[in-house]
């Protein structure tokens, strides 16, 4: 019956799909929120868990062994000096965007749809910038040197190149970690002190009560709360654009055919977005399932998520075609070359993988039904996080391989330890998740609330305006749920 409501509510015309389901008030958001961490872990939760944990362990294990030995255990090679640990880099970075375009850009929007997944995308934007940042430091060969990264005084008076892209990666993404972490934690306190408030053990009430700060739900505490919400949510919007941009910059302010072009700022923003809502596909619409959630996270979430993704995948098309244009328009034959290599080269198969993942299948979701069903879209999903992760592997590994002399060309080979750190990585990210389900609330409370708070107030200046057709003018307030 729930099944039929939800697809009925997305097909009135004219008519926008309830935020909130069921018929739940402020107390029954609270208890569907807080009983994913009060009840005990499910089966479910224990297999997702040990699995992401076994592939974390193995991360550490190749880790250990590649500092041990050196990084000739890669399969980089010369020319190709760049392999799986810098398409990675690129590839967490791009899958942390949606998170913040979904709370930060949103929020300053208005886009109250954003209120049910925002703190899942949030803490995923956490996650994946952690995933990206072990990269570059086991990257350099000497990770114990990585503080040679940072501008820090030292005796021998050694200095980070500051025009080096490099480098702007290190400001760039520690800026984009924390402010993201801190417009995260900021967005839990309502949510940490309602935890805090319903523990049943002395240890929860200490460990909630700790990272509540205080939080009292005091009127001068909202006010400060939602001002430095204001100001967290405007310093985090303009990272969506700046920081892939600068990412970006790696590969644009060199010199090598196929990365000099000035399309890859706008072109790498496109993509992460387009990747981090994939991501967020992914793991919202089993965790609704798991969790039941389906009233909080509804259908008109992931209609919204998959309409992006298309938008975003169409743009990124575009963005493919664009590169062959400007490579015939230029008349530069390095160019021409490298394009033409890089689809019927010896990585062609990577690069039609990449295409048919992220160009044809997202076509799909021109069609509502294929926007609203749940194997459907986790599908396209997951061809998208693959498609994405063959992008830069072709934009990266192609160009470096075979670039202006032949004599240099080579060809990259990834060994059994790139594998295994790349599937160790999705481990870390995995496990990071499940602890965040298992610990934290999963779901904004505070906002829902506010969202419901505002559909009420909306259906009493109905029943201002129009006496007797308040429930036709209101899409939703919580008591017209009795219906179902």
């Amino acid at each position: 019956m729930s099944h039929a409501v939800h697809d009925n509510t997305l097909e009135q015309p004219g008519q926008r799909a309830p935020l909130i389901l069921g018929a739940n008030d402020y107390t029954s958001v609270t208890d569907k929120v807080c009983r994913i961490v009060e009840s005990k872990p499910t089966i479910g939760w224990w297999a997702a868990f040990s699995i992401s944990f076994m592939a974390l362990t193995m991360l550490g294990l190749l880790i250990a062994y590649l500092i041990g030995t050196g990084i000739g255990v890669w399969g980089i090679n010369n020319p190709v000096g760049w392999g799986y640990d810098i398409v990675n880099f690129v590839f967490w970075v791009g899958i942390g965007h949606a998170g913040t375009l979904i709370s930060a850009i949103l929020f300053l929007f208005r886009q109250r749809w954003r209120t049910g997944i925002n703190r899942a995308a949030e803490a995923m934007t956490i996650f994946a910038v952690i995933c990206a940042g072990m990269f570059p430091g086991i990257h350099t060969g000497r990770a114990w040197m990585a503080f040679y990264m940072f501008p820090l005084p030292n005796q021998m008076e050694m200095w980070p190149n500051f025009r080096s892209p490099l480098l702007w990666d290190v400001f760039a993404v520690g800026t984009y970690f924390t402010v993201s972490l801190l417009f995260w934690y900021m967005g839990m306190l309502p949510d940490l002190g309602a935890l805090r408030d319903r523990a049943k053990t002395k240890a929860r009430q200490l460990v909630y009560g700790i990272l509540a700060l205080g939080w009292r739900g005091s009127t001068r505490a909202w006010i400060t709360y939602e001002r430095a919400y204001l100001i967290l949510a405007a310093l985090a919007t303009p990272l969506v654009l700046s920081v892939h941009s600068v990412v970006s910059f790696d590969f644009a302010v060199s010199q090598v055919p196929g990365w000099h072009t000035t399309i890859f700022p706008p072109y790498f923003v496109a993509g992460a977005i387009f990747s981090g809502f994939a991501m967020v596909i992914t793991l919202i619409a089993p965790a609704r399932e798991w969790f039941g959630l389906k009233d909080l996270i509804t259908l008109r979430h992931l209609d919204n998520m998959n309409k992006i993704i298309l938008v975003t995948g169409t743009i990124v098309g575009y963005a493919y075609a664009t590169e062959f244009f400007v490579a015939w328009y230029s008349g530069n034959p390095i160019e021409q070359f490298t394009f033409i290599n890089r689809a019927f080269g010896p990585y062609g198969w990577a690069y039609w993988i990449m295409v048919s993942c992220n160009v044809l299948s997202p076509q799909v979701f021109w069609f509502k039904w294929c926007r609203t069903n749940f194997w459907v879209m986790m599908i396209i999903a997951a061809f998208v996080n693959i498609g994405m992760w063959f992008e830069r592997y072709v934009i990266i590994v192609s160009s470096l391989a075979n670039d202006y002399m032949p004599s240099a060309w080579g060809y990259y080979r990834p060994t059994w330890v790139d594998v295994g750190i790349l599937i160790g990585s999705f481990g870390l990210f995995f496990t990071l998740f499940c602890l965040f389900a298992r610990f934290l609330p999963f779901v904004a409370m505070a906002e829902v609330r506010g969202t419901m708070a505002q559909d009420h107030h909306y259906a009493e200046l109905a029943k201002l305006a129009v006496p007797g057709k308040a429930a036709q003018s209101v899409p939703h307030r919580p008591a017209e749920a009795v219906v179902r």
